[in-house]
C-alpha cells in the first residue's frame, strides 16, 4: 500500500489551490455570496477551468489535465478550507466520473465540456429522506423509440443552475442513467438555498421525453455507470468536509491565542490546549483516510468501496467534531452570525447528508468486513 502522506505532486498542487482559494475564494467572499443571496460565482468557476481543475478526471484527449482522483481530493480539500462554492464535485468529479465510463463520441464530447468549463452538471437520484440510489422510484417507461420519464427528485445539489441533469430512473428490468439538459420540456425545478447558503433543487419529471441517445451507459444498467462516479463524489465530499474540519481547526487555534481572559491568552489553559491538541489529531487521521481512498480509486478501484465509506464516515465525524469544538471554544460569539465559524457548522451538515450520512456508510463497512 502506498504511505499515507502526500507526494511532492500532491503537495504543490495543495499548495498552488491554497494560493489561489485564499486570493479567489477566501470565507469573506462567502459571505458576501450569502448576504446578496448568490450560490454560483461564474467568474471563479471559468478562472479554475482555465487552471484544469474543471478537467482533472477528463481524459486529455478531451481537453482535461486527467490528473486522478487523488488530486481531485486534494483540490476539493483545499476548497473546504474557504468554502470555496463552485460545481466541482458535481460536475467535474461526479459527472466526468460518470462520462468516463462511456466511451463513444458523445460521452467524449461531454467531457471536453466540462473541462473547458462549458457545462455543469448536477446530480438527481435521492428521493427519499436518506440516500438510497437502489430505492429509485422516478419511473422511466418505454415509449416508441425512447422513454417517457415521471416522478420527483430532491436534495439536487447545484440542481438550479446546472446545464444538465444525470437522472436515475427506474425501467423494465432495472435502473437506467439518463444525461438530460436541465431545461428540457416537462422539467420543472424548485429552487432554494440550504442551509449553507448553496443552491440545491426538487426537480419534477412530468412526461419528459427522453430518446436512446440520452441513456448514459446501457438500459438496466446503470449502475455500472453511476457506482464510480458515486464513490468519486463520496470521496471528494470526504476531502472538501477534511478541509472544513481543518479551517474550523485553525480558526479556533487563532481565536485561543488572541482572546484574553484574566491578562491571559486562553490558548494558554490546559483544558483547551487538550480539546485543541484532540481535535487535531482527528483532522491529521482523517487525511489520511482521505489520502488512502484516492489512492485506492486511482490504483485499485474495484476495491475500493471500504476505503471511500471510510473516508467518508470519518470525514462526517472529524467536521462535526471540529465545528463544534470551534462553536464552543469561541464562546458565546461561536453563536454569532457576525463570525464565521457558524458558516463552516452549516456546510459540514449538509456535507453529513449528502451521498450517505455517517450510518450509510458504517453500515457499508460493516457489511463489507462480514458483519
Amino acid at each position: 500500500m502506498s504511505k499515507l502522506v502526500m507526494t511532492e505532486e500532491e503537495t504543490m498542487l495543495a499548495d498552488m489551490a491554497r494560493g489561489f482559494l485564499d486570493g479567489a475564494a477566501p470565507v469573506s467572499k462567502f459571505r458576501e455570496m450569502r448576504d446578496n443571496g448568490q450560490t454560483h460565482d461564474a467568474g471563479l468557476w471559468k478562472e479554475m477551468a482555465e487552471m484544469g481543475w474543471a478537467g482533472v478526471l477528463v481524459p486529455e484527449d478531451a481537453g482535461g489535465s486527467d490528473m486522478g482522483f487523488a488530486a481531485a481530493n486534494v483540490i476539493a480539500q483545499e476548497m473546504g478550507k474557504t468554502l470555496a462554492v463552485s460545481p466541482f464535485l458535481s460536475t467535474a468529479v461526479i459527472a466526468a466520473t460518470a462520462l468516463r465510463q462511456v466511451s463513444d463520441a458523445r460521452a467524449k464530447d461531454a467531457l471536453a465540456r466540462i473541462a473547458s468549463g462549458e457545462a455543469t452538471y448536477a446530480l438527481a437520484i435521492d428521493e427519499g429522506i436518506k440516500f438510497d440510489p437502489e430505492g429509485t422510484a422516478l419511473e422511466a417507461k418505454a415509449s416508441g423509440n425512447g422513454f417517457t420519464l415521471n416522478g420527483k427528485k430532491q436534495f439536487v445539489v447545484d440542481g438550479a443552475l446546472a446545464d444538465r441533469l444525470l437522472v436515475l430512473a427506474k425501467t423494465a428490468d432495472g435502473l437506467t442513467l439518463f444525461d438530460i439538459p436541465a431545461d428540457r420540456a416537462g422539467v420543472t425545478r424548485d429552487t432554494s438555498n440550504m442551509i449553507d447558503a448553496r443552491d440545491a433543487a426538487r426537480i419534477t419529471f412530468e412526461n419528459v421525453e427522453a430518446t436512446g441517445e440520452d441513456v448514459l451507459g446501457a438500459v438496466d444498467s446503470a449502475m455500472d455507470v453511476l457506482k464510480p462516479a458515486i464513490a468519486a463524489g463520496q470521496a471528494a465530499l470526504a476531502a472538501e468536509m477534511t478541509g472544513l474540519s481543518a479551517g474550523a481547526f485553525d480558526m479556533t487555534v487563532g481565536y485561543l491565542k488572541e482572546r484574553k481572559q484574566f491578562g491571559v491568552e486562553i490558548g494558554r489553559f490546559q483544558a483547551l490546549q487538550h480539546r485543541a491538541a484532540h481535535l487535531w489529531c482527528e483532522v491529521e487521521v482523517t487525511a489520511s483516510a482521505i489520502l488512502n481512498a484516492g489512492r485506492m480509486l486511482d490504483e485499485d478501484p474495484d476495491n475500493a468501496a471500504m476505503a471511500v465509506s471510510l473516508a467518508k464516515a470519518r470525514a462526517t465525524d472529524t467536521a462535526k467534531l471540529a465545528v463544534i469544538e470551534g462553536v464552543q471554544m469561541h464562546g458565546g460569539i461561536g453563536m454569532t452570525d457576525a463570525y464565521d465559524m457558524g458558516f463552516y457548522m452549516k456546510r459540514a451538515r449538509v456535507g453529513a447528508e449528502w451521498l450517505g450520512d455517517y450510518s450509510y456508510h458504517a453500515e457499508k463497512i460493516a457489511k463489507l468486513r462480514g458483519f
